[in-house]
């Protein structure tokens, strides 16, 4: 049903590729997320939740370093260990905190000089414009649906990203003691669709603002288009609901495997939460960048 659409699609939606490295280890986490492009000037959007990732990398990294210009001094001092707790606890760093991120954005353009990025005050929206280029890589672009009022429960609708981080093109450099993109390993991750219907729309005041499908979205998908069978684009997936069945069941005896056991179960619907085409037109509309409908 969505064969065409998503190789229409596919044609200007694109992958953000992620290394993270957690404090107190050298253990690199990769991740992705989607955007997708609105126009031929080297702009797109994603969620707000992924473009702050992108701004807060800089701050992240600048923050450990101090801590590790601290550690340095901390370390000739006979209470060094007690010094470096405080520090730690003065740098906010647990063994779970992200001390560094890496973000590489993949066939979107050939160079940039500069990511602006402007988030939509209260929508899971971010705006990213990529300025100094020397050539686009993503070929095509959205075309967003023209009459809204096609939005409704029950039609069934793709989404499109990119969930699974396959790349290996990354590496810990002891020397520097940071995480690097390398220019060996597996370089791209394959896009992943997933269908629904739509269940509901959502928001306040009688103003639609968000969609919900009946599947969830997946983690990656994240800034990825929503669109129908002719690739006309509805939305964005945002983020993924659970909603409580109320078929719980506990402490009940069942067979497992042959044999008795108590088991208790909380069963949870996942649906995904898209952000609303009338939302993105109004914030591309507002902040003066060109886009298309059909």
């Amino acid at each position: 049903m969505f064969v065409d659409a998503i190789e229409r699609v596919n044609l200007f939606t694109q992958p953000m590729h992620s290394i993270v490295r957690l404090y107190s280890h050298s253990e690199i986490v990769p991740g992705t997320a989607t955007l997708f492009f609105v126009n031929d000037e080297g702009c797109a959007i994603t969620c707000k939740h992924v473009a702050d990732l992108i701004r807060q990398s800089d701050t992240i990294y600048h923050n450990y370093l101090e801590f590790q210009g601290a550690r340095r001094q901390a370390l000739r001092e006979k209470t060094a260990a007690q010094l470096i707790s405080q520090l730690e606890v003065k740098f906010k760093l647990t063994a779970d905190t992200i001390i560094r991120v890496r973000n590489n954005f993949i066939n979107c353009v050939d160079q940039f000089e500069k990511l602006s990025i402007e988030a939509h005050p209260t929508q899971d929206l971010a705006l990213l414009r990529f300025e100094g280029y020397n050539r686009l890589l993503y070929r095509s672009h959205a075309v967003f649906l023209a009459d809204t009022s096609r939005v409704k429960p029950g039609r069934s609708l793709c989404r499109l990203g990119y969930p699974f981080p396959e790349f290996t093109n990354f590496r810990y450099e002891t020397a520097t003691d940071d995480i690097e993109w390398t220019t060996t390993g597996r370089v791209t991750s394959p896009s992943f669709p997933i269908d629904g219907i739509i269940t509901r729309l959502t928001g306040d005041n009688g103003v639609a603002t968000g969609i919900e499908l009946s599947t969830p979205g997946l983690r990656g998908q994240s800034g990825g288009p929503l669109f129908d069978t002719k690739g006309l684009i509805y939305g964005m997936q945002s983020a993924t609901r659970h909603l409580h069945l109320g078929f719980d069941i506990e402490d009940q005896e069942v067979l497992v495997n042959g044999r008795k056991t108590r088991v208790s179960n909380y069963p949870f619907l996942n649906v995904g939460q898209c952000v609303h085409v009338d939302v993105i037109k109004a914030f591309l509309h507002e902040k003066k960048v060109k886009f298309y409908e059909g």
